[in-house]
């Protein structure tokens, strides 16, 4: 079993979508690791604000596998892949962590994600694994998060429904 660390945003009904991502990881994995909520504003295209999250939970599937399966489960939830790269998404799902892995594969599939620079993915995975070491840098995620320009990316928390 791998030790995974999932990026999840949303800024199209993200009460809606997340919520229900939560509970579809959950019955595919079982317990799981969620972080709270943050808003924040788009990055890379003018649009919604988006809703964006953590979660930790251990996996049999091999990346290539847990990545086809995130994209069918944003595809069961009305993601478009037909428009620009940066646009809105009713749900984004992202490996950022697979155990201490580095890839760079198809399918967009980078271990780990460079969006890690950005307060929306790391400071949730910061309040879920602050002991987790980068496996680049070897950082802890606590040591990166204290070390961001935090006022750079503001970040707001954003209760979901249950």
């Amino acid at each position: 079993m791998a030790r995974v660390y999932l990026s999840l945003g949303s800024n199209i009904e993200p009460r809606r979508y997340l919520p229900a991502a939560l509970a579809e990881l959950r019955q595919a994995f079982g317990d799981i690791t969620v972080s709270p909520a943050y808003r924040s504003r788009s990055v890379g295209f003018d649009g919604a604000d988006f809703v964006n999250l953590a979660v930790g939970l251990d996996t049999p599937l091999s990346p290539a596998a847990l990545n086809d399966w995130l994209h069918a489960l944003e595809d069961r939830h009305g993601r478009r892949r037909d428009g620009p790269r940066y646009s809105d998404r009713t749900l984004d799902l992202d490996i950022v962590f697979y155990d201490a892995l580095v890839i760079d594969g198809p399918g967009h599939l980078q271990l780990p994600r460079k969006e890690l620079r950005h307060a929306f993915v790391l400071r949730p995975i910061a309040d879920i694994a602050p002991d987790f070491r980068h496996p680049i840098s070897g950082q802890r995620m606590a040591e990166l998060w204290a070390a961001f320009p935090a006022e750079r990316e503001p970040l707001t928390p954003e209760r979901l429904p249950d």
